[in-house]
């Protein structure tokens, strides 16, 4: 009789055991599920899909190195190229997604991540819009700005690095929120996610959210043809195309590239 009373006992432990598994079991599924919703774009090693804008193959100086994808300016600068240097994931495009990546720029650094690009222009800004990079606290002390700031109708501190040209901003539109932003100094990691849907886009830096905007909204096109892209019939009005990268011929390093379709 004294076994009966355990059975009771063992029942439940049996129970508790086969709800864990399954728990376990489920918890792996969405894991891997979750895992399998990234599109890894580079893995630190390989640069298969990557190719010049405009071009077959990546241009000089653009490699894979202690797991980055880097333009190293004594490659790049040294030979006869005469095509641009900036660079696309070529293999495919994409429409509504979330792109993780991490990058880091020396002092007086300058790049850029592109989205919804497409080939055929003179160059990506022309058409694409652009999630700016730069050394945000040393570009203007040692890159003259003033006669490209006067250009664009900035006569007030023409010399100063604006806002709509900071690092996070949605070059040439919308600008970062400074009071918001955890930039990390030149040499260090920095992560950004762009999310982009049609109902909104954001721009995240070291896990905050700098901006967010409408596309193609009536604001956005105000933005547009008051600024910078107001002759640039193309820019922006591609709902779908390739991920790019700028060069400005400085160093620059990217490394976990990732992206998620939306």
């Amino acid at each position: 009789m004294k076994y009966l009373k355990f059975l009771p006992v063992l029942f439940l432990i049996t129970l508790s055991c086969k709800s864990d598994k399954k728990e376990e079991k489920t918890l792996n599924s969405v894991e891997k599920e979750a895992s399998e919703e990234w599109i890894v774009l580079f893995d630190g090693e390989s640069t298969q899909g990557w190719r010049a804008y405009n071009g077959d193959e990546l241009p000089p100086g653009w490699i894979a190195k202690d797991g980055a994808l880097t333009f190293d300016t004594e490659l790049g600068l040294e030979q006869d190229y005469t095509g641009g240097k900036d660079i696309i994931y070529g293999a495919e495009e994409f429409d509504n997604f979330e792109l993780h990546i991490e990058w880091k720029l020396p002092e007086g650094g300058n790049s850029g991540i592109f989205y919804h690009l497409k080939e055929g222009y003179d160059g990506p800004p022309e058409v694409a819009p652009e999630y700016q990079l730069i050394d945000d606290e040393n570009y203007a002390k040692i890159h003259d700005l003033t006669e490209y700031n006067k250009s664009l109708g900035y006569t007030e501190n023409p010399e100063e690095l604006k806002p709509l040209q900071q690092t996070g901003s949605d070059y040439a539109m919308h600008a970062a929120d400074s009071s918001k932003k955890i930039l990390h100094p030149v040499g260090e990691w920095n992560t950004t996610k762009i999310v982009f849907t049609p109902e909104k886009v954001e721009h995240w830096l070291n896990g905050q959210m700098l901006l967010s905007f409408v596309p193609w909204s009536e604001d956005w096109y105000e933005r547009k043809n008051s600024d910078k892209w107001k002759n640039s019939e193309d820019y922006g009005k591609y709902k779908t195309g390739y991920i790019g990268l700028q060069d400005h011929s400085s160093p620059i390093w990217f490394r976990n590239i990732k992206i998620k379709k939306l």
